[in-house]
């Protein structure tokens, strides 16, 4: 549709992790590049796509979290034309990936990274393109717009694309997996995933999406999904409903596993509202790490804003 493939990525589960190929009159722009274990499917979709490598003008980053990003610098090696456009506080990142690489190991251990990320190489520097809040990538007149969209993460930017009328939004626009799909359509949660969520400012940017008025959002978890105002508003009750639980919690001992709990039960109470009809235990299983990491995310900020 549009021209736009979604490319599972293989990280973590079958439709859990997306990048996307837009094709448009014979040239593409890839957005996020999965893992370093990724690649090999990126090839596989252009190829698909009736491209070849050197038809890739574009690897776009809407942030440099690793399930995004963390394939750039060797997916780029097999794309001798393209260039890789990030937000001005992930360029360095990619140049140079050792913090990212230390801070996720810091988390998961070693091991870990390099089995779910593989080995994360650098993109040269005279190849790495700051996107700044409005600017205009030109995929052969297909204009492809870079947003400043922070609450997940400050270095986060949501591609508009006028002529499919949608956003690539990254995380800033939540997490929807198909497997709770029903009859009312996609279910969404935001993501609060350590250590940069602050609550205004994701409020903030959904409704500068929302602005455009677009008729559908292409998420990283997972895919294209519609009914976009009702999506914006589950988003943005749930956000408040999360910030509630933190800073019900804020005092605990304990915390961060009472939020972990609470936040498990306003998903599946949603979920059930919606329509899912599996069991809150495998509600709670699929949601798991998005649980984990909400909960962790939201004590940062809890932290931050005590602080201030």
């Amino acid at each position: 549709m549009h021209g736009i493939h979604t490319i599972d990525t293989g990280f973590g589960r079958p439709r859990f992790d997306a990048a996307y190929l837009v094709v448009e009159r014979g040239r593409g722009a890839i957005i996020d590049s999965g893992t370093t274990h990724s690649v090999p499917r990126f090839l596989e979709a252009i190829e698909a796509a009736g491209l070849r490598p050197g038809d890739i003008d574009w690897v776009i980053l809407t942030h440099v979290h690793l399930d995004h990003a963390g394939g750039a610098g060797e997916l780029m090696k097999h794309l001798p034309h393209a260039m890789l456009a990030v937000h001005p506080r992930g360029a360095r990142h990619m140049i140079d990936p050792s913090v990212l690489i230390a801070g996720a190991t810091g988390v998961y251990g070693e091991e870990a990274v390099r089995r779910d990320y593989g080995t994360i190489v650098p993109v040269p520097k005279d190849r790495v393109i700051e996107a700044s809040d409005g600017f205009v990538i030109d995929l052969q007149g297909r204009a492809l717009l870079c947003l400043d969209t922070p609450g997940h993460a400050k270095h986060h930017i949501a591609i508009h694309d006028d002529q499919s009328s949608a956003f690539f939004t990254g995380d800033i626009f939540g997490l929807s997996y198909r497997e709770f799909d029903t009859a009312n359509g996609p279910f969404i949660i935001p993501t609060t995933s350590p250590v940069q969520f602050d609550p205004d400012e994701a409020h903030a940017s959904i409704e500068r999406m929302m602005r455009y008025e677009p008729a559908a959002m292409y998420l990283t978890h997972f895919d294209r999904v519609e009914q976009v105002k009702r999506l914006a508003n589950d988003l943005h009750e749930q956000i408040d409903a999360m910030v509630a639980i933190a800073r019900r919690h804020a005092g605990d001992p304990d915390r961060e596993a009472r939020i972990a709990t609470d936040f498990a039960d306003l998903y599946v109470g949603r979920a059930k509202k919606h329509g899912v009809t599996m069991g809150a235990d495998e509600i709670t299983k699929l949601l798991k790490i998005d649980i984990r990491l909400n909960a962790q995310g939201i004590v940062v900020w809890l932290d931050k804003a005590k602080a201030a």
